[in-house]
């Protein structure tokens, strides 16, 4: 089995070691840059997962995501954001960017492994959303189409890019169509008890799913104080 490789992009070089240190402990392959600017020399699309801070040099963390994402060839890597800027604008900043996760200095080494074993679980498929609800591994409302074995999302023929945190939403929503998710649902249900989010998160994926799925957007619907559901 191909051992997963991390990279840490911290300019806190203590910090970074011990990270590097205890994930190796996990079987994991990590390697580090102190900036940006370095990690950006790497063969970046061989990683499976980047742990990415914020306040770095010229490229800030946020930055070097943009980039990320904007590269067919390191779009899908996830990136968990590990910052000190605790804010709740700069957490949905992480994730409007695409962001799998975001851990807030100081954090435990417990904690951050916790997190990257999740992401990486999700990333590997071995339990998405609405696989259970169904027996098959397309789920398709008129032209809209989702394929769980290659987690690609279509509409009308046309391929839909989602980031796999929207993809497990809209399955989720799909699967369980003709109710309403509470927000307490949709947080247990998608995101895992390893996971703190706020309900505002929810919110954010929500709006960049319906505008992703164009006409689709609509059959999301909204139940004020109540959650979200999905009606065709």
């Amino acid at each position: 089995m191909k051992t997963e490789r991390i990279l840490i992009v911290d300019d806190e070089e203590t910090l970074c070691e011990v990270l590097k240190l205890n994930l190796e402990n996990e079987g994991y392959d990590v390697d580090i840059a102190f900036s940006a600017e370095q990690a950006l020399t790497y063969d970046l699309k061989s990683y499976s997962l980047i742990l990415l801070d914020i306040m770095m040099g010229e490229i800030s963390g946020i930055k070097m995501a943009k980039m990320l994402k904007a590269n067919v060839s390191t779009a899908e890597i996830p990136i968990i954001f590990c910052t000190a800027r605790d804010t709740e604008d700069d957490m949905i900043m992480g994730l409007n960017i695409g962001a799998d996760d975001y851990i807030m200095k100081p954090y435990t080494i417990r904690n951050v492994i916790a997190r990257v074993k999740t992401v990486l679980r999700r990333v590997a498929g071995h339990k998405t959303p609405g696989e259970d609800a169904g027996k098959n591994n397309i789920l398709k409302i008129d032209g809209l189409v989702l394929d769980m074995e290659f987690m690609s999302c279509s509409i009308d023929g046309t391929e839909v890019k989602l980031n796999r945190k929207e993809f497990e939403l809209l399955a989720y929503l799909i699967a369980n169509r003709g109710k309403i998710c509470s927000r307490e649902q949709i947080l247990n249900d998608v995101w895992t008890e390893d996971v703190i989010v706020v309900d505002r998160t929810i919110d954010v994926n929500i709006t960049r799913l319906r505008s992703k799925i164009g006409k689709y957007g609509s059959y999301i619907i909204t139940r004020s104080g109540y959650g979200y559901g999905f009606r065709n």
